[in-house]
Parts: structure tokens; sequence; C-alpha cells
């Protein structure tokens, strides 16, 4: 129950965002639709590798939006979410439900990474560290 709650949060979150920027800026939502210029192949390394598929297709290929100084903050610091923003931009209008999974995994990966980070750095706290008392020797015996 949970994950759809959570998943209708994040929908009508974006609902009422994209639906803001539109009407009240000069936003522009893409009208691209997203298999007419990507594979699933890149769908796949996005998703499971964000900045290295960013750096190539933004360097190498130039199939995705590149540059700029919130890119690269976001690139370096949070780049799934940079990833579901430029999905989000692209194309809301033409893969809405694509754009609602890249946010799930945005927000999913974006969390489990820091916090697998921080288990990494900060670690779980070992109390066999610094025991400096006696061993005890002892003999088991089996009872016939």
């Amino acid at each position: 129950m949970k994950t759809i709650f959570k998943i209708a949060i994040i929908f009508l979150a974006l609902t009422g965002a994209s639906t803001l920027l539109y009407n009240y800026t000069d936003v522009q939502l893409g009208t691209i639709n997203y298999f007419d210029k990507h594979g699933w192949i890149f769908l796949f390394s996005i998703a499971l590798f964000p900045r290295l598929t960013l750096l190539v297709s933004g360097l190498i290929f130039n199939t995705i939006a590149f540059g700029g100084l919130f890119w690269w903050l976001g690139f370096f610091f949070a780049p799934r979410i940079l990833v579901a923003t430029l999905a989000t931009i692209s194309y809301w209008n033409t893969n809405k439900v694509l754009v609602i999974f890249s946010w799930l995994i945005a927000l999913g990966g974006e969390s489990s990474e820091k916090f697998v980070t921080y288990r990494k750095f900060k670690g779980p706290k070992r109390y066999d560290q610094g025991f400096s008392g006696a061993t005890v020797e002892a003999e088991y015996k089996v009872k016939d």
C-alpha cells in the first residue's frame, strides 16, 4: 500500500508542477516520443549507470541536453534526479508513464545510494575491535 501511495503522490506532484510550468511560464514541455529518439538499451543504461550514460550521451553522441551549471551540479550530486528532470521536460506530454518510472527510480536510487555510501564510510559499530581481555580455554565432551 505504501508503494501505491508514493506513486500516486509523485504522479500528482509531477502533474501539478508541469501544469503550473506549462500554464504560467514560458516553459515548453517536449512533445517528442522517447522511443523515436532512444531505445531500450539506452533506457536500461540510464537507469543503471546514469553518470556514465549522461557523459557518453552528452559529450560523444549529443543525444541529450548537456551542459550548464545546474546540469553539472546534478551530474555530480544527484544524477538520477537530473535524468528524471530531463525526462520530465522532454517527454512529459508523450510518455507520462515513463517519466513517472524515472522519478520513482530517481527517488529510490538516490536515497539508497546515499544510505549505502553513508553505511560504507560511517560503518556499523563493531564491538570486538578493542577487546583486550583474557581467553578462556574450554573442552567440550559429548555424553553418550
